[in-house]
């Protein structure tokens, strides 16, 4: 038999991905109490590079907010975010008059596609304890026929995510379905974007966040097709084996996709890590910042076009909007009505309150 695991390196920040996902931001910060207006005091603030600062200082970095924490209006084209929200709140709002905040176990699955400037702001919704922000942002590429789409983005609500759990093991499906031998049918999450690299059947994208309590074991299955990537990356806990090969924690580690792949945890502590798998695009990867391209030249073309068209009208007051203290969920698209979070029953895409 063929080793299962190809390879192990230490999980540096951002974690490296593999064709097709370009890398993953992996941000937990344990903010304070908010100032109710969604921000931090500024006497907190004073010994920090407002506007760039990714410090960790106390505990938490405002990125490249002011006095809410976050990412101000930016621009993105020629590839796909997807933002897991395990605590906290996003802001979102985007050139193109979208509007969402989710948190609380949502995922934001946004494909940039010809280009988009978006807001993703941290609003501090706590003014009685610590604000405490977990969110893993995936950037997965787009192939060069669907680099220039139109800009999409879709909300994938917790309550629609499935999750499979069974004595001390369990996997959020976010892409890519999963079936388990004790599983009489495979769970499938919501699609992604009609023009995401993952809404192919022949991309065999899996996003999978497993976790295991101590003396958990799970077997996750093999891939399909034979070009498939998969890597794991432990960011939680001491007590990881797979294949009985004990393997540490920040770790990264490709694995053989074609091999159904055990795992078990012999620690005292929860393991936790992210599997990301799917069939490389195999393409010229030519980025440079917000901008994912496959030359120099249309690299060059994305920075005239956002100049001139800022992809988009910024409709909103600032650049860094924030909407208000409640922690209602929500998500308004181009176009369209606001809409809430549909029932913890349902498994439609949206659904009015």
């Amino acid at each position: 038999m063929k080793d299962l695991i190809l390879h192990v390196s230490e999980l540096n920040r951002p974690w490296r991905g593999n064709d097709p996902f370009l890398f993953c931001a992996y941000h937990i910060d344990n903010y304070p109490e908010g100032n109710g207006q969604l921000g931090i005091d500024l006497h907190h603030l004073n010994d920090r590079t407002l506007g760039n600062d990714f410090s960790h200082l106390h505990g938490y970095s405002m990125y490249h907010g002011h006095s809410v924490p976050g990412f101000p209006a930016h621009p993105h084209r020629g590839f796909e975010t997807v933002t897991i929200v395990r605590s906290g709140y996003v802001d979102h709002a985007d050139s193109l008059g979208g509007m969402a905040r989710y948190g609380a176990g949502d995922v934001q699955w946004l494909t940039a596609g010809q280009g988009i400037q978006h807001a993703e702001m941290f609003p501090l919704v706590h003014t009685d304890k610590t604000n405490t922000l977990e969110l893993f942002q995936i950037w997965l590429n787009l192939p060069s026929h669907k680099k220039m789409v139109p800009p999409a983005f879709k909300m994938l609500w917790s309550e629609t995510i499935p999750r499979y759990c069974n004595n001390g093991a369990s996997v959020e499906v976010i892409a890519g379905q999963l079936h388990l031998l004790d599983q009489n049918q495979a769970l499938r999450p919501p699609s992604p974007p009609e023009n995401s690299w993952a809404a192919d059947d022949n991309a065999e994208v899996a996003i999978w966040l497993v976790t295991l309590q101590p003396g958990a074991t799970l077997t996750l299955p093999a891939a399909r097709l034979n070009e498939n990537q998969r890597t794991l990356y432990v960011f939680d806990g001491m007590g990881l084996q797979i294949d009985s090969q004990s393997v540490g924690t920040s770790k990264l580690i490709q694995v053989d996709a074609l091999q159904p792949l055990p795992v078990a945890n012999y620690g005292e502590k929860q393991v936790q890590f992210l599997l990301l798998q799917g069939v490389p695009l195999n393409e010229p990867v030519v980025a440079e910042g917000p901008f994912v391209m496959n030359t120099e030249a249309e690299i060059h073309q994305a920075k005239l076009d956002y100049r001139r068209s800022h992809f988009g009208d910024w409709l909103w007051a600032n650049y860094e909007p924030v909407y208000g203290s409640s922690e209602q969920r929500f998500a308004r698209y181009p176009g369209q009505v606001e809409i809430g979070i549909p029932p913890s029953d349902s498994h439609k895409e949206e659904r009015h309150d």
